[in-house]
Parts: structure tokens; sequence; C-alpha cells
């Protein structure tokens, strides 16, 4: 059965390959880019295969067993923006450009150097032969270096004012995961970029490691009334661990519950709340704008509300001093 979807994915890649991207690339004069071509058509495959996987099991456990009901589900549809462009637009696209050419570049100083680029199977050699194992591994070294990343961004005033945007959303569900300004993405991009350089992961995984994680970043913040039980509860992040996340009284910079996929990390750096409430969404603070406001007035919104939180926190700075 894998076999077959891998060949039909690649069939279609393939065909996306030969009648879109070779032609757009022969039109625009980067026929440099074309041993990469059918890389990036299989990674928009799979980006899409992905939103439909998320539609198709998210969906039915929203209309079933909802949190809330919404009459008006303009915000949502704005989400739904977000996630077809992060997952099967440019987005995608460009973080595999972007990474691969940062890896040759790397690889190339470090063999310059005299030295081997390092990659996790040299290191544990017991890895070797082991790609499902390893792929776990790359998934909790990248959701470790995330949890990081996201704890940060809520202890840093003008950071947080960024991440604030994704925070804003009263109707959370599962379109809302993708809902992020783009300064936030960048970072978020150099931030895992800069890890998977450390650790040698292969660049067509890269993104894929990035879609089977956002997928049950996805379910973790659908509208949906369920945890995984006791124990499920702490070994994948469930709807309800990360709906308190985003609960008003967590919005700030004092949230708890910050990872993405593993909960082990909050537990183990004390940031865990297993508590059995599903609470009302959102930050009171973010502008209107970055709550129910089109794309571009959330991204406008955002850069304000970072630029006022940022003078704010200078002014703050030189009280202090």
């Amino acid at each position: 059965m894998l076999t077959f979807i891998d060949r039909f994915f690649n069939m279609l890649a393939g065909e996306i390959d030969q009648y879109l991207v070779l032609p757009m690339l022969y039109h625009f004069g980067w026929m440099q880019w074309e041993e990469l071509s059918f890389d990036w058509a299989l990674i928009c495959v799979y980006g899409f295969f992905a939103v439909v996987v998320t539609y198709a099991v998210c969906w039915p456990l929203e209309a079933f067993f909802p949190i809330e009901h919404w009459k008006d589900r303009k915000a949502v549809v704005t989400d739904a923006f977000y996630t077809v462009l992060n997952r099967v637009g440019v987005l995608p696209v460009v973080s595999f450009l972007l990474f691969y050419q940062a890896q040759v570049w790397v690889n190339g100083f470090v063999v310059g150097l005299g030295y081997i680029p390092p990659t996790l199977e040299t290191i544990f050699p017991a890895l070797l032969g082991r790609p499902v194992v390893t792929f776990i591994c790359y998934a909790l070294i990248l959701d470790c270096a995330d949890y990081w990343r996201h704890r940060l961004s809520h202890s840093f005033r003008s950071w947080y004012a960024l991440h604030a945007l994704h925070h804003a959303q009263r109707q959370m569900s599962f379109w809302s995961d993708d809902r992020n300004h783009l300064l936030d993405d960048l970072i978020a991009g150099l931030w895992f970029g800069i890890v998977g350089l450390a650790i040698g992961i292969p660049p067509l995984q890269f993104p894929l490691l990035f879609l089977f994680m956002r997928f049950i970043e996805s379910l973790s913040h659908a509208n949906i009334k369920l945890s995984f039980g006791w124990l499920g509860d702490r070994l994948l992040v469930s709807p309800r661990f990360h709906r308190l996340h985003h609960g008003l009284r967590a919005a700030g910079r004092n949230s708890c519950n910050y990872g993405a996929v593993f909960p082990f990390w909050d537990m183990l750096f004390g940031t865990a709340d297993f508590s059995n409430e599903y609470p009302p969404t959102g930050d009171k603070r973010a502008p209107e704008s970055m709550a129910t406001g089109g794309y571009l007035a959330q991204q406008l919104g955002g850069l304000r509300f970072f630029l006022d939180e940022y003078r704010a926190a200078s002014r703050s700075a030189r009280r202090g001093s």
C-alpha cells in the first residue's frame, strides 16, 4: 500500500514538474534550478496530501465533538488561507530551496576544512539502516528546539507581539496552527534551519518532518473536546493539552504547554499543565485586526503591535537604566 502511495505521489509530482514547474523555470530564466524542480513538486504534493488528510480527520471530529459553536466563521476561513499558503504554496518550496542551498554551502565549507559533515547516523551508528527510528529522533530534536523557540517567543515583549497573531484567534480550529506573522515564521524558519544543518537532516526529509509535525499541531489546535487519556496526553500533545496554552488566562508571557508535538519537554522543564479544562481562547491585549481582520490586516496589525511593544520595551529599559 505504501509503495503504491509513494509511486502515485511521484507520478503526480512528475506531471506537475513537467507541465508546470519546468515551463515556469524556463520562462523566467531559472533553469539552474532544474535538478531540484521535481523535489519542489514532490514537496507540494505531500503538502497538499497533508492538508487533505488533516481536513478528513479533523473536520468530522470538530463537527461531532466541538468545544464551541460559531455562527460567523470568517476568521476561520482566513486561517485556512494561512494553511494552504504554508503547506502547499510558496513557503515549503522556499524553505526547501534555502535549506538545500545552506546545506550545500555548509557541507562544502566543512569538507574544505578536512572534516566530514555530521549526521545522526554517523554520530550514532546504531541508527544506520533504521530510517523510522532516525526519523523519530529527528522529530524529537526538532520538537525540543521548537519548545525553546516557542517558550522564548513568550518571554520577550516585542517578540511576543508578533507571536500574538497566533494567539489572537478566538475561534481556534485545526486551521489555526499556521496562523502566524511572516516575521515570526521567518524566525522559526531560521531557527529550524540552523538545527537541521547541525544534525544533518537530508534536504528532502526536512520539509517532510515539518509536514509530519504540523499534522499533530493541527490536531492539537482543533475545536474538539478531546484528550488522549492520562498516558496518551503525556506521549502526544492533545487538543485539550494545547488549548490550555491558548486560553485567555495563559495569554502573554506567563503561559504553559509550549510543546508542539511531544509534552515530554513541558514535563521535563516544568511548564506542563494537564488540567481537565477547555478555556476560551484569544488575547485581550492584541488589536482587534489581529483577531478578526483579513490576512493583510492581520499582518499589518501584527507589525504595528510589534513596533509599539518594541518602543514601549525600549522606554522601559531606558527608565530602568
